[in-house]
């Protein structure tokens, strides 16, 4: 018996959000982020969401269109840009409240929610400042005979995650076709429902062409939907789909030095639709070009 589709359309996957949920996004940096998701949820209601992320663009995204409260990282990048503008210009202003983690305290966050426990124990911020700069965290000292003292990382369960991968089928089984996984596993495992975008949904038994089993990293019962988003994580990197878009990106960045020049950009390629979006970014490289 056929599994049922969880194909989806944008629209439906943010019409799964509330505002005031804990929202975790994928990918890293700027590559692989499910950003036409994103461009959706800034042209939706939400508001006070709180963001989990190895955080990029869609963070800054969010947090410049007032749709974030809160959010927790582990760093905030632009990969060939060091730093997020948008992000920069948020915890500099206080705009939201910021939670910074060790990138190996954040994965093993998203391991505690995904295994269901309250927390894992780690080495990882012992005398550093992460336990200083937040205080709500804790340590725990080993029951066996070694008495080791470990932080106590609690768990990032998340309401809803959002991720983009290469390919996927109509049951939600997800490939990426690149080099790295990240955690989008993590993601979806630590959500109460997750949501996968992608360049293409194809027949399962396509999957194994041209990839090797072991990048079918997301099965069917960690996917509450699907849907097709052709270029849908640009500006971002879908390797072998497309690399990172660096004149589109610098673009972002410039315009995001004064609030003129980031009107402008917001007018010409956020204020529409994902189609809209698509033909001003075909539109902007052959004038770069």
């Amino acid at each position: 018996m056929r599994a049922q589709s969880k194909e989806h359309t944008i629209d439906d996957v943010v019409g799964r959000i509330e505002s005031g949920m804990t929202l975790g996004i994928g990918g890293w940096g700027s590559r692989r982020k499910p950003m036409a998701l994103v461009r959706a949820i800034l042209r939706s209601d939400l508001t006070d969401l709180h963001l989990v992320s190895y955080a990029g663009p869609d963070v800054g995204l969010l947090l410049a269109a007032g749709k974030a409260s809160r959010v927790t990282f582990a760093f905030a990048t632009l990969d060939s840009i060091p730093l997020e503008p948008l992000f920069g210009r948020a915890r500099q202003e206080g705009t939201a409240q910021f939670r910074e983690w060790d990138e190996g305290m954040f994965q093993t966050g998203l391991r505690a929610a995904a295994q269901r426990v309250p927390f894992l124990p780690m080495r990882a911020g012992l005398g550093s400042a992460v336990l200083e700069n937040d205080p709500d965290l804790r340590t725990v000292q080993s029951p066996y005979e070694d008495g080791e003292e470990l932080v106590a990382v609690p768990a990032l369960t998340l309401d809803v995650s959002l991720v983009h991968m290469n390919r996927a089928d109509t049951q939600g089984n997800a490939q990426y076709l690149g080099p790295d996984p990240y955690f989008d596993d993590l993601f979806c495992m630590a959500a109460k429902k997750a949501f996968v975008s992608t360049e293409q949904i194809i027949d399962t038994s396509g999957m194994l062409v041209d990839a090797a089993i072991q990048t079918l990293l997301l099965n069917r019962t960690m996917v509450t939907g699907v849907v097709e988003t052709p270029n849908g994580a640009h500006f971002t990197q879908c390797t072998p789909n497309y690399e990172r878009d660096e004149k589109f990106q610098r673009a972002y960045v410039d315009a995001a030095k004064t609030p003129e020049a980031w009107a402008e950009f917001e007018q010409r390629f956020l204020s529409g639709s994902e189609q809209d979006y698509q033909d001003a970014v075909a539109t902007f490289t052959k004038e770069a070009s």
